[in-house]
């Protein structure tokens, strides 16, 4: 298969993947502390996890999103993981794993929660798949360095939530042990990379928030869209230059 028909399958699948994220969001947004959603808004009971957030019953949606909107954004995630990758076979695990960054990017927007459902199979799910890549020749990555980058991100957020725990949640810390095991695969520079884009981030967008006066200094804002968006960014780079 040459890149482009990749790329294209690639944007296929992450548009067929980000339409069934909806429900998913809708039923995983809810505040720490609360049980996940199982009704829709008229109180009519929600079957399943994956499919459009819209009861069959009242053809009520939710009002924070759309299924176009969210396979728009995957299938492009998924097209520039697959350019920047190219026919490696490790691209088949960034695919995999991209709509659960996104799902979980939505989620914490929503609500600043990293659902421990999502959190934990991700990064379990990148060291079990990237495992198995590590077999094929063809392969660009290490996993020894996958796992190594697990474990350091994840010690470096947990010191960073035992300082200062108003700042950082835990659902981060265990985030960070998928954003470390995707970076570590193609090594240290590549994790040291996409951690300061993901810092670099949070902070453009937190300064923002206080120039427009929409936040102070002291607001807490979510973390999670930035980790991950500095891990794609650190991916992008780490894939197109291994």
């Amino acid at each position: 298969m040459t890149t482009g028909l990749l790329v294209a399958a690639a944007a296929l699948w992450g548009a067929g993947a980000g339409a069934l994220l909806p429900r998913a969001a809708y039923r995983f947004s809810v505040p720490a502390g609360e049980e996940w959603r199982a009704v829709c808004p008229a109180g009519h009971p929600l079957a399943g996890w994956l499919g459009p957030a819209r009861c069959g019953r009242c053809a009520t949606a939710p009002s924070y999103g759309s299924s176009t909107a969210l396979a728009v954004v995957t299938a492009l995630v998924c097209a520039v993981l697959a350019a920047a990758t190219g026919t490696r076979p490790e691209v088949g695990v960034w695919l995999l794993l991209a709509p659960v960054g996104v799902l979980l990017a939505v989620v914490d927007l929503r609500v600043q929660r990293l659902p421990d459902p999502l959190t934990l199979p991700f990064a379990g799910a990148a060291l079990a798949l990237l495992g198995l890549v590590a077999l094929v020749p063809e392969r660009a990555g290490q996993w020894t360095t996958a796992l190594l980058g697990a474990l350091a991100l994840g010690a470096g957020y947990l010191v960073l939530f035992l300082v200062n725990p108003g700042g950082m949640g835990f659902g981060d810390v265990k985030l960070a042990l998928g954003a470390g095991a995707v970076l570590g695969w193609y090594g240290w520079p590549t994790v040291m990379l996409g951690t300061f884009a993901g810092f670099l981030s949070g902070a453009l967008y937190g300064g923002a928030l206080v120039v427009a006066r929409r936040a102070g200094r002291r607001t807490a804002i979510p973390f999670g869209p930035f980790l991950i968006a500095g891990a794609f960014a650190g991916l992008l780079i780490g894939a197109y230059t291994a």
